[in-house]
């Protein structure tokens, strides 16, 4: 067909770029010299790549106005070759065919047409690269997008190593434009913990898991968007992932699923594509070097070993051992590529004889009653028997890796084999050389990865020698000791690094531990794993990992006889992941508190600070704003012995967030004021793992403060600022606390655009990162708005809902907030006796009337229910306390809003001048928002009364 776009493309092959339509070869966009008639043979052979191209075809096409003989075109091709690179180079990209031709035989890379579209949003986690060419599959791949477009679970399935991962990751890059760039690769390889399911594709769309069930808030997520999630090596968790991905497609009508196993899922909706062994030549005589080559099985063998061997040329004599190469390899794609990788070293002849002794029940031609991954263990074993001594037992030590490592952690689990550092350097690289390693991208540095079906083959080799439970323990102390130095590092000061950079070993950290902790491990090693991985569990947020692992190594030790500062960490650890992954219940106290006195007898003031810090995020959840306040003059004294200004900003912040919380507006702000002016990058003590930045903490406190202290706009701003602030830590638990406390600042100015448009993004935010409080919350601030706005039903259903999840979590900080609004709807509703309950109800809660920031709103919501029923003198003696408390707090908010109750009474009772007189200097007192809501509410109360 030909080419109707007037752009030249580029054709790629290795350092080179080939622009046909300007006769332009570039290397590393360096413009090359090249002489006209083997710029000509370069740009046939490579529009036909991989053919073999007749001599005679190829000189009437340079030459088809002279006659010329075959010395011209030798001529011309060593001429290209020598452009090319050196000899070697040169001949890896055109190969000769004695007897018949040329051909060119490398990789090439051809740009997809433009239809001039955008190019798609990156998606919400990275695809792999997909091969630079794929041989044999462009029917499969086209075959399956289209399935995918009619059915939208559909399961590439067959043996191992035939290349379901490459096909599947083809048919995601050409679905990026259809799906709009959200299509999600979920790598199941490395799982075992089959209860990690969910939470394995939560992480790959990049969503937080602080919950048991990630499942409703996974299904959350992705009923909203189209979508399409690749599950890539699902077999070994088929029984537990395929009840997952039926419910995700039956309940998410715009997810499409793309996964790839040796066995169908069995499941409703499935649309099964088995994918077949690359086509092989035939056993048949007389077949020449083109007829074998049009094969793909024989291509892929061939430009393995192109790759491989530089000046690589297939001779007429070695084309039949290739086809039969081939065949007993069953057109299985890893298994040719294996073997490919060895004809450097054995020839091709060799090769093809050991295939005698190793590859029996594939070449026999019984294949129909071979289980396929028994052809690719047959394939693994020939080439694991090939190694020397150091390597086979570094490959088999590696096997003890789930996922990718570092160099340094392959060495340390190579010398528990008795392999020397230098030795083991050595033996790795001839590994990856031998493709029995491969490499993993990393932003930091190279990270190795064994293939999956090795790992599994040298796995149980390493069984079989007696040496599992050795390198098992070499792993487990490695990454016992890495996570310890990088706690040691990231104490005290916040750091740059932290535990997030290593956040790849998870996989490790996780086998590490299961290992430990089986009968055939060592639970003291465990306790000491769990110790030093407690903080890595929660700087990634994976609390409910975190509880388990903290749980199990307490359990396991005798109290008399662990260490105190592990004993520290893990009751420190427990009690953060307790409190949010179960709610606000006594063994998070309990927690904090003895890890605090550890803290105390081994005289730590950074852990001391760190656990204070928990104990007043705990006791404000629960509502003890005195106990929270009590907290921070602790925390006075030990900053003061740290001699830290970091530390002593940290705990100004706990003050006057709990000043701000019992109701000492005044202080609240002065101390929290700093927070607006704080360079936040600079360096703060590192409590970011309990879940919470304590300058947005602080932010939100100041915002509210200032609106309650008479200065809305002042207020408005700063909420702003603070949720902006939030959203540039990537932290979800604090941008949670952000929007939820900012929220009431718009509700407040009567900004009810804003407040639900923030509300809507908590109860999102909540249900993408599975906070299950936090949604409660955004429930019940849409049940206020919805009063606001005059749905009384719906609000007071709201609310009620949202009231029976908090009480449940003991997330009593919003409980007294929003039965003050279920009274204001019920009284709207002139249920006035139930309405009187629930405010009493709630006022009751609070220490000595008047502990709480909220106490002035209760008593004169109170007040006005009560008005509402007829008693006006119990009334105006409850909005007189309202006023009072208001004025003790310097909440001029709330006196206001309690003036303006307390005016209308009296204005009905024809108290008139006493109602101006109460109104109008606290008018008079706002410098700004005269706009808001209850100021414009005052001033026209103001006019009736003058």
């Amino acid at each position: 067909m030909p080419d109707t776009n007037d752009q030249d493309s580029a054709i790629s092959f290795g350092p080179f770029r080939l622009f046909a339509k300007s006769r332009l070869l570039e290397k590393d966009g360096v413009p090359l010299h090249l002489g006209g008639r083997a710029l000509d043979i370069l740009i046939f052979l490579a529009e036909r790549a991989g053919e073999v191209v007749d001599k005679r075809e190829l000189i009437k096409q340079v030459w088809s106005d002279v006659n010329v003989d075959e010395g011209s075109l030798r001529f011309h091709i060593t001429t290209l070759r020598k452009v090319l690179g050196d000899a070697g180079e040169g001949s890896r990209y055109v190969v000769n065919v004695p007897g018949r031709g040329y051909c060119f035989a490398a990789p090439l890379l051809r740009p997809a047409a433009s239809d001039g579209r955008a190019s798609p949003v990156a998606s919400p986690h990275a695809l792999p690269s997909p091969l630079a060419r794929m041989i044999g599959r462009d029917d499969a791949v086209a075959k399956i997008s289209a399935e995918l477009a009619l059915h939208r679970f559909v399961s590439i399935v067959g043996p191992g190593g035939i290349g379901k991962t490459s096909v599947a990751l083809a048919v995601a890059h050409r679905e990026l434009d259809a799906f709009h760039g959200q299509v999600c690769f979920v790598d199941f390889g490395a799982l075992t913990d089959t209860r990690l399911i969910p939470g394995t594709i939560a992480a790959a769309l990049g969503l937080t898991v602080n919950s048991d069930d990630p499942m409703p808030g996974l299904l959350t997520f992705l009923r909203s968007r189209r979508t399409l999630l690749l599950f890539d090596s699902c077999e070994h968790i088929l029984d537990e992932l395929a009840p997952v991905a039926e419910r995700l497609v039956q309940e998410a009508s715009e997810l499409h699923i793309l996964a790839t196993s040796r066995e169908s899922f069995r499941t409703e909706g499935e649309r099964v594509h088995r994918l077949f062994p690359l086509d092989c030549p035939p056993e048949r005589d007389g077949l020449g070097i083109a007829d074998i080559l049009a094969y793909p099985a024989s291509q892929l063998f061939v430009e393995r070993i192109a790759e491989s061997l530089g000046d690589f040329e297939l001779s007429e004599e070695d084309a039949p051992l290739v086809a039969e190469i081939c065949r007993r390899l069953d057109g299985i794609a890893l298994a040719i590529e294996l073997a490919a990788g060895r004809v450097n070293a054995y020839g091709i002849a060799g090769t093809a004889s050991l295939l005698d002794g190793r590859f029996s029940l594939l070449w026999r031609g019984r294949r129909t009653a071979i289980p396929r991954h028994q052809t690719l263990g047959a394939a693994l074993a020939w080439s694991y028997d090939l190694l020397p001594e150091a390597e086979s037992a570094t490959l088999r030590g590696l096997s003890v890796f789930v996922g990718p490592f570092t160099l340094e952690a392959a060495l340390a689990v190579a010398s528990s084999q008795g392999i020397g550092e230098a030795e083991a350097v050595e033996a790795i690289s001839n590994l990856l050389s031998k493709s029995l390693i491969a490499t993993s991208p990393a932003e930091r540095r190279l990270r190795y990865r064994l293939l999956d079906t090795t790992r599994t083959f040298v796995g149980n080799k390493l069984v079989e020698n007696g040496e599992a439970d050795r390198v098992a323990r070499a792993h487990a102390e490695y990454f016992r000791d890495l996570l310890r130095d990088i706690a040691l590092k990231s104490s005290g000061l916040q750091t740059a690094g932290g535990f997030l950079p290593y956040a790849d070993h998870l996989p490790n950290v996780r086998a590490a531990l299961t290992w430990s902790f089986s009968d055939g491990g060592d639970r003291t090693l465990g306790v000491e794993l769990a110790a030093s991985a407690a903080q890595f569990f929660l700087e990634l947020t994976l609390l409910t990992e975190c509880l388990r692992w903290t749980q199990q190594a307490l359990a396991a030790s005798d109290a008399g006889t662990l260490d105190r500062r592990q004993e520290m960490t893990l009751q420190a650890a427990l009690g953060v992941s307790v409190m949010f992954t179960q709610g606000n219940t006594e063994a998070v106290r309990s927690a904090f508190t003895r890890s605090l006195q550890l803290a105390r007898e081994l005289e730590d003031l950074h852990w001391q600070l760190w656990l204070l810090r928990g104990l007043h995020i705990y006791l404000t959840r629960v509502g003890d704003f005195r106990g929270a306040l009590g907290i921070g003059v602790d925390g006075e004294s030990v900053a003061r012995k740290l001699n830290d200004p970091a530390a002593a900003l940290n705990v100004e912040w706990m003050l006057g967030v709990a000043h701000h919380l019992i109701g000492n507006q005044d202080k609240a702000v002065q101390f929290c004021e700093s927070a607006m002016v704080h360079n936040p990058g600079s360096q703060r003590l590192n409590i970011g793992h309990l879940g919470y930045d304590d300058r947005i903490v602080a932010l939100v406190a100041l915002a509210r403060g200032l609106w309650l202290t008479g200065r809305p706009d002042h207020a408005v701003e700063a909420a702003r600022y603070t949720v902006r602030e939030a959203e540039l830590l990537e932290q979800p638990l604090t941008l949670g606390i952000s929007l939820i406390w900012t929220i009431y600042v718009f509700l407040w100015v009567g900004d009810w655009a804003n407040a639900e448009a923030l509300i809507d993004r908590l109860i999102d935010h909540s249900a993408r990162h599975f906070l299950g409080p936090y949604h409660a919350v955004g429930i019940g601030q849409k049940g206020e708005l919805m009063l606001r706005r005059g749905d009384l039903a719906g609000g007071i259903e709201h609310l009620r809902r949202s009231q029976a999840t908090l009480h449940a979590t003991r997330h009593r900080i919003m409980t007294t907030v929003f039965a003050t609004a279920l009274a204001e709807g019920l009284a709207a509703q002139d249920q006035t006796g139930e309405a009187l309950r629930t405010i009493n109800e709630a006022i009751a809660q609070i220490p000595d009337h008047g502990e709480s920031f909220d106490m002035p709103e209760m008593l004169r919501v109170k007040g006005d229910i009560l008005a509402r029923s007829g008693n006006a003198a119990e009334a105006e003696s409850c909005l007189r306390k309202s006023l009072d408390l208001s004025r003790r707090q310097c909440a001029l908010g709330w006196e206001l809003r309690g003036a303006i109750s307390l005016g209308r009474i009296w204005h009905q009772a024809g108290k008139v001048r006493e109602a101006r007189d109460l109104l109008a200097p606290l008018v008079a007192r706002y410098q700004e928002g005269l706009a808001t809501r209850d100021l414009v509410t005052a001033t026209g109360l103001l006019g009736a009364l003058n």
